[in-house]
């Protein structure tokens, strides 16, 4: 498996843990460990997403 699937594998993943936190989400009074899960999981997202654009570029 080459780098950029791998990549896009990782990035799928990251999607779909960021919205099944969302799903998760309370209407009022929502935890600090959910905001931080979310903060990371967006955060580790950009990453992947910043690391794909430039292996695109390099392609």
């Amino acid at each position: 498996m080459d780098k950029q699937m791998i990549n896009d594998k990782r990035i799928k993943e990251l999607e779909e843990k960021i919205a099944d936190l969302e799903k998760r989400w309370p209407a009022h009074s929502i935890p600090p460990a959910m905001l931080q899960e979310l903060d990371d999981l967006e955060e580790e997202l950009a990453k992947a997403l910043k690391e794909a654009r430039r292996e695109e570029n390099d392609a």
